[in-house]
């Protein structure tokens, strides 16, 4: 075998890695944003939301 197979190689595997990591940000994303609407449904808001209605202005506390 030449060169050429294990190069070719290298990049589908680099490639097919890549895939599957960006598959599984974009699943587990999903995944957090239903798990966060649930919260938000159940009256479980994030302290963030209230932090900023509550600021004074300028932002700083």
């Amino acid at each position: 075998m030449s060169h050429t197979f294990y190069i070719a190689m290298s990049y589908g595997i680099a490639g097919l890695i890549s895939l599957c990591l960006i598959a599984w940000v974009w699943l587990d994303g999903r995944a957090r944003r239903r798990e966060l609407a649930q919260l938000e449904a159940a009256g479980i808001r994030r302290r963030s939301a209230t932090a900023t209605a509550t600021a004074p202005e300028g932002g700083k506390a």
